[in-house]
């Protein structure tokens, strides 16, 4: 359960008349399961850049893991507000999901253990990671990936067969 629950707003401009907000532990629910996410973060120079990654949700945030020398690591570096999002590729049916809010590099040890647990669990073995240094490292092999976490300020679900825009606003 997460420990700060948001506010769910239904935008009834872009949803069935007979619509309702979404709740957002549905959501939570998919943010979980989401095998594929897709990061979005900005480029010094302001261009947008986005790339597919491995993600988990756990304790009220998303996270994901990248190397250091790479372009989203970079854009991060410079400027932490990103969005991450998933759903389905059907017209009619599912729920697509954006999350907003800033990535805060992870570098405490046992919480890095957590994460790394919970992305053993969720893609096996070929995605177990030892942790060392505030970072992660795959068994037996060299290189470092740095990990992230987003916890959410603002989240849209779009719901699709009955559409609907709901927008959830998490406490501070």
């Amino acid at each position: 359960m997460d420990m700060l629950e948001p506010v769910a707003e239904l935008d009834v401009r872009y949803s069935d008349g007979n619509a309702e907000a979404i709740g957002w532990a549905e959501a939570r629910e998919i943010l979980a399961a989401a095998e594929v996410y897709w990061l979005s973060t900005v480029r010094p120079d302001g261009r947008p850049h986005v790339t597919p990654l491995l993600g988990v949700w756990l304790e009220s945030a998303l996270y994901f893991c990248t190397g250091p020398e790479e372009r989203k690591a970079g854009n991060l570096a410079g400027n932490p507000h990103c969005v991450l999002t998933t759903g389905s590729n059907a017209l009619h049916e599912g729920l697509d999901l954006v999350v907003e809010g800033d990535a805060v590099r992870l570098t405490d040890d046992a919480r890095l253990r957590r994460v790394a647990d919970a992305y053993a669990a969720k893609y096996g073995d070929d995605w177990r990671f030892d942790v060392r240094d505030g970072a992660f490292r795959h068994s037996g092999g060299p290189g470092t990936a740095l990990v992230f976490e987003v916890a959410p300020t603002t989240a849209f679900g779009f719901g699709k067969g009955r559409y609907s825009q709901t927008r959830w606003r998490f406490p501070r």
